[in-house]
């Protein structure tokens, strides 16, 4: 079939949960687009993809909610280029990004307070503000 893509010396997604198919692309390009099947249609079974562990494969499928087929199957498609084996470079760069990408642990977050300056100045915004509006009111409505 095709061949595995090496995401990291642990991680990679062997060729047999890959699923390749060209298709006719959109778009400009003349006769070409209505000729040859350039775009690239890939498939990758989230589960089959070796070194992941359970918080990765979550975090992936997190990434790639917009992207799973009714089977849970990642879907990367590129039609970028004009040439068949270009676009295939490319989603495989692609789906190799997004596993990179639930590879790496959010960092987590700390809670943090308005400094005591930020505070003064939202108060001394706030009794300009007040100021203003009482400058508008009527001169018998002013308490």
């Amino acid at each position: 079939m095709g061949q595995p893509i090496i995401v990291t010396d642990d991680v990679r997604v062997p060729a047999g949960a890959i699923t390749v198919r060209a298709v006719r692309s959109s778009g400009p390009g003349g006769q070409n687009v209505n000729k040859v099947a350039t775009k690239i249609d890939l498939r990758v079974d989230l589960e089959a993809i070796e070194g992941l562990t359970d918080a990765a494969r979550e975090r992936l499928r997190g990434l790639a909610r917009h992207r799973l087929d009714a089977r849970g199957r990642l879907v990367v498609t590129s039609q970028a280029t004009r040439e068949q084996a270009g676009n295939l470079e490319i989603a495989r760069a692609k789906v190799r990004e997004l596993v990179l990408a639930a590879l790496r642990e959010p960092r987590p977050r700390r809670p943090s307070r308005p400094t005591a300056g930020a505070k003064e100045q939202r108060l001394t915004a706030k009794k300009r503000r007040a100021a203003l509006k009482r400058w508008r009111a009527r001169p018998d409505d002013a308490a």
